[in-house]
């Protein structure tokens, strides 16, 4: 089974190819890049070509892209008016959030990768019909733009009312749109549970988010700081394996000297599992 780390890990930092090859050190064959622009500007055209030219020389496979969340460079500490929602109801705010989306999918011009991972509204969001039907068109426009750049997108669970794994299964029923899933493990674990959630899912994973919590915070803790039983759950992804990698999307813990290669001690140790 393929072994993918998000550069989550590090998005405190501004990606370079030192970090890259850090994570082709450790033994990862592929990365998801976490698109915030204090990590990776995808505007920053100078930042964007010194890593396709990396990439074209590497053996580290681009997996995937996750879709920005935040216009800014701070985590939308600007204001709300720079956070990303694809559901937004207002027409004219929608369409810029999409265009910011366009913007990030712009890479695979110069770095190819397979996925966009992409939220259906924001955290703690509520559920409502006009907030599902902006999401259609939004999708609509971002899928068309994706596929013209040989890219895929995928539907991630996320915390809110929107996007369990029941409102995506019913939101891809009444609007036919034929899309995938990006599993996220501890979403499942905060929500539903994650053996509920990953069974309504399962047919339709391409990609995973691993990573731990108490059931509560979405702390993305390194696997086994937090409440999962990670043996029931490498057994569920494990009756997957030809369908998604395992891919660890962690927050990098204080004072961790050598974060990179613990992720990869960990992705082993769950791939083991399997």
């Amino acid at each position: 089974m393929q072994l993918v780390l998000s550069t989550h890990l590090f998005v405190r930092h501004r990606l370079t190819t030192v970090w890259l090859e850090r994570v082709w050190d450790a033994g990862f064959s592929a990365v998801e890049i976490f698109c915030a622009r204090q990590h990776v500007d995808y505007r920053d055209r100078a930042q964007i070509n010194e890593l396709g030219h990396w990439f074209r020389d590497s053996p580290l496979k681009m997996h995937s892209l996750h879709a920005p969340m935040y216009t800014d460079d701070c985590w939308g500490r600007s204001g709300p008016q720079a956070v990303i929602d694809i559901t937004e109801p207002v027409k004219g705010k929608r369409i810029g959030m999409v265009d910011e989306i366009k913007r990030a999918l712009d890479m695979a011009d110069s770095v190819p990768f397979s996925y966009l991972i992409q939220h259906l509204g924001v955290s703690g969001q509520e559920f409502d019909e006009r907030r599902m039907d902006a999401g259609f068109s939004s999708l609509e426009e971002i899928r068309v733009f994706a596929k013209q750049r040989g890219v895929e997108v995928l539907l991630e669970n996320t915390p809110n009312e929107l996007s369990s794994a029941e409102r995506l299964n019913r939101f891809l029923a009444e609007t036919h749109l034929n899309l995938n899933y990006c599993f996220d493990i501890g979403h499942a674990h905060m929500g539903r549970g994650i053996e509920d959630q990953f069974e309504r899912m399962r047919d339709r994973i391409r990609s995973t988010h691993l990573h731990d919590n108490d059931g509560k915070d979405d702390a993305h803790l390194f696997p086994g700081k937090g409440t999962i039983d990670w043996g029931k759950a490498m057994e569920l992804i494990g009756s997957r394996r030809d369908q998604c990698p395992l891919l660890l999307e962690l927050k990098e813990p204080m004072g961790m000297k050598n974060p990179i290669g613990e992720a990869k001690r960990v992705a082993d140790e769950l791939a083991g599992r399997l």
